[in-house]
């Protein structure tokens, strides 16, 4: 089956010596700025460029340069704030790098350059990220989609038939999954959970703007409200980050909430529940499909193993590392 995949897969001002202030000049002072994060620096260097000629190609060359030293993504994330300044999709980018970008548009780049050059995530500079090819809001208060969980959709897909089946999407933050199953099977009825009001505000947005109606938003500690619901497959991308993770410290997620990210000692604190609590919920036969981290993968076999689930598979993401792990409530393989 051929199934949509994100495109997601990794001041100080100088003499003008010219009558226009060069492309590399501009950018300098966005770096510079962001070191020093001071305002008014920003406010003075926007008067030094009011009479500055620079185009796309230039803009871009130049960010991807400054980016580098904080991103490894750097040429995608410059490309990503432009054409959210210029209000254009990438395309655009590469169909016009000779279009001169004008005084507002470079104002408005320079103030995202700075940002991002002080950490801050693209998605939450643009306020969206793409998941299976869908346009997703996102916010300080959701998780950022990461390409590696597309496997649970793609996982999912493959496994489950496209008839009338309920599926749950427990901890969607921004609705990812939920939506890129909905998007994909119209019959399915998806219920999406979040303990966090806010994430689940935006999940819904995210759903409403997409014209996807066949979810059902619960506000929900995993299992807490869901009474006597039963489901054909149980789907989550848990927190899984141990609680003194140095990673936590480093990139994105450091603008990320904890409670999306962090399960205690181990992280696993909640995959655990999941495990053990999943039985009462699903039909014999139900699937239930989690992701993990790339060093975890023993860890949770066990844990499933201890929770009377079979047909364990385990599964691999793109950079062929362990990513997510699938069982079987009440079916033995023989």
């Amino acid at each position: 089956m051929n199934f949509r995949r994100s495109n997601w897969r990794r001041w100080r001002i100088y003499k003008i010596r010219a009558p226009f202030l060069s492309a590399a000049n501009f950018i300098v002072g966005a770096h510079s700025c962001a070191q020093s994060q001071l305002k008014p620096q920003l406010s003075t260097f926007t008067q030094y460029y009011k009479a500055t000629i620079v185009h796309i190609k230039q803009l871009l060359n130049s960010a991807t340069q400054q980016l580098a030293a904080v991103s490894d993504s750097a040429r995608l994330d410059a490309e990503l704030l432009l054409a959210h300044a210029l209000n254009k999709s990438r395309t655009y980018l590469f169909t016009w790098p000779q279009h001169e970008v004008d005084h507002a548009v470079q104002k408005s780049f320079a103030e995202l350059l700075a940002n991002r050059l002080t950490g801050q995530p693209v998605a939450h500079l643009i306020g969206a990220r793409e998941f299976w090819s869908l346009n997703l809001q996102v916010t300080a208060d959701t998780l950022i989609p990461r390409p590696e969980t597309e496997l649970l959709v793609e996982t999912a897909l493959v496994r489950l038939p496209k008839t009338k089946i309920e599926i749950a999407d427990l901890g969607t933050g921004s609705g990812a999954i939920a939506l890129a199953l909905a998007s994909e099977c119209p019959l399915w009825k998806i219920t999406a959970t979040d303990k966090s009001l806010a994430a689940l505000t935006i999940a819904q947005r995210n759903a409403q703007r997409l014209n996807i109606t066949n979810i059902e938003f619960i506000h929900s500690d995993w299992f807490a409200v869901l009474s006597a619901k039963k489901f054909h497959a149980i789907i989550s991308n848990p927190p899984y980050v141990a609680d003194n993770d140095a990673h936590l410290a480093q990139g994105d997620v450091r603008f990320e909430p904890l409670s999306a990210l962090t399960s205690g000692a181990d992280g696993l604190d909640d995959i655990r529940l999941l495990a053990q609590q999943a039985g009462n919920y699903l039909l014999a036969g139900g699937l239930l499909l989690v992701e993990h981290g790339y060093d975890q993968m023993l860890p949770v076999k066990t844990i499933f193993q201890e929770n009377h689930f079979s047909a364990i598979e385990q599964l691999m993401d793109l950079n062929g590392k362990p990513r997510a792990t699938l069982g079987v409530i009440g079916f033995t393989s023989g």
